[in-house]
């Protein structure tokens, strides 16, 4: 089972890019397609999914296409893989009370939520322009 799937794995790659074009205008959809390797009908779904998440914004016209919406510094992993996949989530026994009635006194989750809590960490503590100072 992949923690970060694939589509995400697209998302962050198409991200990174427009990181390291920041803010240097707009990128079009068949040149992040083409760059990152990724089919474009699935980079203009995972575009639009960024862009209504308010991560992206559209500029149409002539000299138009993709950019990011906030400072590369403001966006993190983990904010880009919840808006493509949704919760991170290790097990589902960490999410609440109600999602495990044995969670009060099961040895694992206790484990299970640090490394939850540890991955929610780690993911958040990389941004896009920690990834895009590796590429420039």
């Amino acid at each position: 089972m992949d923690l970060i799937r694939r589509n995400t794995d697209y998302a962050l790659r198409l991200m990174v890019n427009l990181a390291v074009s920041y803010p240097n205008g707009c990128t079009s959809a068949k040149t992040l397609s083409q760059e990152e390797d990724v089919s474009y009908p699935l980079t203009c779904k995972l575009l639009h999914q960024l862009n209504v998440a308010g991560f992206v914004r559209s500029t149409m016209g002539l000299k138009g296409g993709f950019s990011l919406n906030r400072l590369p510094s403001k966006i993190s992993l983990l904010d880009v893989i919840e808006v493509i996949q949704g919760t991170l989530v290790v097990n589902r026994c960490v999410l609440n009370k109600e999602a495990c009635p044995r969670q009060a006194t099961c040895p694992i989750t206790k484990k299970l939520k640090g490394l939850q809590d540890y991955l929610a960490k780690s993911l958040t503590g990389i941004t896009l322009a920690d990834l895009a100072k590796t590429i420039k």
